[in-house]
C-alpha cells in the first residue's frame, strides 16, 4: 500500500474562464497547487506524471472533448485519479465516464464541500487505501437488501436516466422513485449517484 500524499497538485480542464477562475480561487485558498488548462491538448502538454496530482475535468470542451482525453489518459496516465465536472444534461456522460474509471463527478457548478471531498478522495486513490474499493462480497451482501423493484430502479440509476424517464418506464410515479432511490442508497450505505455507479462498475 502506498503513502498517501499530503498535499497533491489539482490539475483544471474547462474551456469556461469563470468555472477555471472559481476554481483557482477555491483550491488556493486551501493552500493547493493548481493548474488550469482551458484545453485537453494544453494538458497533455503540461501534465507532469512524477507529481502527485489529480485532475478535474470538463465534459464538454472545443477540441478534444473530456472522454477522449480520459481514454487517452487511460492508456498513458491511468494512475491518475479523474474527477468529472458536467452540466445537468451530461449525467448520461458523466455515468459513462465514472464506468470508464473517473473516481467521482461534480454537477456544475458543485459546492466547496463536494469538490474538496473530490480531492480529498483523491489523495486517498492515490495512496491506495484499501477501504476505497468495497470487495464483491461486500457489494452482493449490500444488493441482497434490495426488493425487486428497487434494483429496477438502481439498473436505471446507473445509466443515467433520469427520476421522470424512470417512472415512465416502470409505470409509477415520480415521488414513488425519488422514495425507491432514497432506500437504494441507505441499503447500499451509498452518499449518492457517483457511490452507486462505482459499486456496480
Amino acid at each position: 500500500m502506498g503513502e498517501t500524499p499530503e498535499r497533491i497538485r489539482v490539475y483544471v480542464v474547462d474551456d469556461d474562464p469563470s468555472v477555471l477562475d472559481s476554481l483557482r480561487a477555491l483550491l488556493t485558498a486551501h493552500r493547493f497547487e493548481v493548474v488550469q488548462t482551458n484545453s485537453a491538448e494544453e494538458f497533455l502538454l503540461l501534465y507532469e506524471p512524477t507529481v502527485p496530482a489529480c485532475l478535474l475535468l470538463d465534459l464538454r470542451m472545443q477540441g478534444m472533448i473530456g472522454m477522449e482525453l480520459q481514454a487517452e489518459l487511460s492508456r498513458t496516465a491511468p494512475g491518475l485519479p479523474i474527477i468529472i465536472l458536467t452540466g445537468h444534461g451530461d449525467i448520461p456522460l458523466a455515468v459513462r465516464a465514472m464506468k470508464l474509471g473517473a473516481i467521482d463527478f461534480i454537477q456544475k457548478p458543485g459546492s466547496q464541500e463536494q469538490l474538496l471531498a473530490a480531492i480529498d478522495q483523491a489523495r486517498d486513490y492515490l495512496g491506495n487505501r484499501s477501504h476505497l474499493a468495497l470487495s464483491p462480497d461486500e457489494v452482493a451482501r449490500r444488493l441482497a437488501r434490495l426488493t425487486s423493484r428497487e434494483r429496477e430502479v438502481l439498473d436505471h440509476l446507473v445509466q443515467g436516466q433520469t427520476n421522470k424517464f424512470i417512472a415512465d418506464q416502470l409505470g409509477i410515479s415520480q415521488r414513488t422513485v425519488e422514495i425507491h432511490r432514497a432506500r437504494i442508497r441507505e441499503k447500499l450505505e451509498a452518499k449518492g449517484l457517483a457511490d452507486l455507479i462505482r459499486m456496480m462498475r
